[in-house]
């Protein structure tokens, strides 16, 4: 996993990215103690099995397949079009969304089940310099997979 720049105190751009103590951020997860199902975030109950006070704290997965995207050409002012918002199944366990970016957005070039990795980056790469001094996550194609 990436490490910040140093000298850099970014910060998340959502309550389930965190960063450690050594700079690497991650996104924050739990497992259930009971069924072993993964959910993105902090949770107390568990959304499966309904056990409760059973959820486990999780660091997650940095690969995943893509399950789902969408191809976005209009948004909110300030928003760089056209992009990919994305829907991606990680290895160990729970569901997320995020841009996929480092691909041309066109139905030709992505496929579902297509590997890809999770990333971190000044989430003003997404939304302008507005978003400058939060870090958010991003995924990218995993070529070193198939």
């Amino acid at each position: 996993m990436q490490q910040l720049p140093t000298g850099e105190s970014p910060r998340p751009a959502t309550s389930y990215t965190r960063i450690d103590e050594v700079g690497t951020p991650y996104l924050q997860g739990s497992r259930c103690g009971e069924c072993a199902a993964v959910f993105l975030g902090v949770r107390e109950n568990c959304g499966r099995c309904c056990a409760r006070r059973r959820m486990q704290p999780l660091r997650l997965a940095t690969r995943g397949r893509l399950y789902s995207y969408t191809i976005v050409y209009r948004s909110y002012p300030g928003i760089r079009v056209p992009f990919i918002s994305a829907i991606v199944d990680l290895e160990e366990g729970g569901t997320i969304k995020g841009n996929l970016v480092e691909i041309e957005p066109s139905p030709e070039k992505l496929a579902y089940g297509m590997p890809v990795r999770v990333v971190f980056r000044g989430a003003e790469c997404a939304l302008g310099e507005e978003a400058a001094g939060y870090v958010a996550h991003f995924f990218v194609p995993d070529g070193d997979r198939s």
